[in-house]
């Protein structure tokens, strides 16, 4: 969910929703279901056109956005658990006081709290002002400097260091070297060395559906043509973040 949400507006985000004009379609970031424009959906015997019935959906399916967003791990959010507990009595309008007395500290501390708040949300602005002015400046001119653009991190990355430091040219170096084809994919030899292993597992989750439920016999026959070890393979797509199971091992998926 991390990857999609932060290639969206802040509107959008803040909604729990995005429209794709491609596809003419609302679709919920939490859950991924889709309403298409056009369409009618009914809820407690009304009727909803698709804008509308999205907005429906997140609030009565998934509650508060805040909760949402928050649940996110605090590398994407940058929140401690206390920050999340005092933003969370705000937004369900306590008084400086109330919040106060919950939280055994002074009403003082709660209005300081505010005012840190504020002051990070002001400069949160002006920093994505500033990054995204770089960043139109640099789209100009990535056609002359692809092989430079990192590649992005996914969403499950557990522990993210200079292991994903990864060039584009260096991913296609790896991805050559590595894998006696493409397509079909067909991996080498799997290498000990960190990048290429972020780089190897990366193109191998690739080969798997987002928002897709598989069986634990379905990864296996994937990964079984990809690679003779697969039980490696899916070992470390698990333990480097860019798949989940459940706890039997019944049902694999993508983070």
């Amino acid at each position: 969910m991390i990857d999609k949400i932060l290639q969206l507006s802040l509107d959008e985000i803040k909604n729990g929703y995005a429209y794709d004009a491609d596809r003419k379609s609302y679709s919920c970031l939490v859950c991924g279901r889709e309403f298409e424009a056009g369409e009618v959906f009914s809820y407690d015997g009304r009727f909803f056109e698709a804008s509308r019935a999205v907005e429906l959906h997140v609030s009565r399916e998934h509650g508060s956005m805040l909760e949402v967003l928050t649940s996110l791990d605090k590398k994407y959010t940058g929140i401690t658990e206390n920050q999340k507990e005092l933003l969370s009595m705000m937004y369900n309008g306590l008084s400086d006081n109330e919040i106060a007395r919950k939280t055994g500290t002074a009403p003082a501390t709660i209005r300081h709290q505010r005012f840190v708040f504020r002051e990070k949300a002001r400069q949160a602005k002006l920093y994505l002002a500033i990054f995204e002015t770089v960043e139109k400046s640099v789209s100009g001119k990535k056609a002359k400097n692809i092989g430079n653009e990192l590649i992005n991190i996914h969403g499950g990355a557990k522990m993210i260091d200079d292991r994903y430091v990864i060039t584009k040219s260096e991913e296609d170096k790896i991805l050559s070297s590595l894998f006696e084809s493409l397509e079909p994919l067909r991996l080498k030899v799997f290498s000990s060395k960190e990048k290429k292993k972020v780089v190897i597992l990366r193109k191998i989750a690739s080969q798997f559906e987002r928002g897709r439920k598989y069986t634990e016999k379905e990864v296996n026959s994937i990964l079984s043509d990809i690679y003779d070890d697969y039980a490696t393979i899916r070992r470390y797509l698990i333990e480097y973040g860019f798949m989940d199971r459940t706890k039997d091992c019944s049902e694999y998926w993508l983070k």
